[in-house]
């Protein structure tokens, strides 16, 4: 009997649909022929995970995906030895799984991590591409297609990135796409008129302008992008965009009032 590909279950088996708003694929392409880790960096829900995604069904690459948050630990990461019936047995965490396979690892929003499970990764990302498995007294190489890619959202509330570790990584620098172009995908991933989805950036937009001003940052892409799908599900699009975006962003009386009268202004 045949057993199945160790990364099999991770692989993009359709084009995730995604728009380039600059040089970012060809530089991506670039990294990933000579295997150098790549850092993405951009505000909430400007399609950082979305080029990972379309980057690894383009390079043909199985994509495993870690959510970095405080609780995460070493051992989720690399592995750890676990019990069952037949006595214990070593589990590859994502990062150990994809090293050994050629997978493409993506921790997203590193910076959410503990400081010593960041601190994991450093020998991945240089010329020795080592993984220790100190648990198990194992070195693991990494296999020739294994890329490592993470990402952070650089925002006035973020954490920093420490420089032993950001110095390891190319890094590209995401943002919002133009106008014209993040109306094209909000029609299209929506699948509404491309006049309602102008309708809904214009909004986008003048949230984002209150950045500083009692948010942290305006409406991504991804909430545009809600607030179509809810357009496309019979909700009105003023209404629409008051649940998918002024009552998404904040709680505080004053930005809300401002974010309304930005509402009243669009429609």
């Amino acid at each position: 009997m045949l057993m199945a590909a160790p990364l099999a279950d991770w692989r993009i088996g359709s084009e995730p649909y995604y728009q380039p708003s600059g040089s970012e694929v060809a530089l991506f392409e670039a990294a990933y022929a000579r295997r150098l880790p790549v850092m993405l960096k951009g505000p909430t829900g400007c399609g950082k995970t979305r080029l990972v995604e379309y980057m690894a069904w383009r390079l043909q690459r199985p994509l495993v995906t870690v959510a970095c948050n405080d609780d995460l630990s070493a051992s989720d990461l690399i592995g750890r030895w676990l019990l069952d019936a037949d006595g214990t047995r070593w589990q590859d965490g994502p990062l150990a799984l994809a090293a050994r396979h050629g997978g493409i690892c993506y921790l997203d929003e590193l910076v959410e991590a503990r400081a010593d499970t960041a601190v994991v990764i450093h020998p991945l990302t240089d010329t020795r591409r080592i993984l220790p498995l100190s648990a198990r007294n194992e070195l693991l190489t990494a296999h020739p297609d294994f890329c490592l890619v993470v990402s952070y959202n650089p925002g006035p509330a973020a954490r920093d990135m420490k420089p032993s570790t950001r110095q390891r990584f190319c890094a590209l620098a995401l943002d919002y796409p133009a106008p014209e172009l993040e109306s094209e995908i909000v029609a299209t991933e929506a699948g509404i008129e491309m006049s309602i989805a102008k309708l809904i950036v214009g909004l986008g937009i003048r949230t984002r302008r209150l950045q500083g001003h009692g948010l942290d940052e305006g409406a991504s892409t991804r909430m545009l992008v809600h607030a179509g799908i809810l357009v496309a599900q019979g909700v009105s699009t003023q209404e629409a965009c008051r649940m998918a975006l002024v009552e998404a962003l904040t709680d505080e009386p004053g930005t809300r009032q401002a974010l309304e009268a930005a509402l009243e202004a669009s429609f």
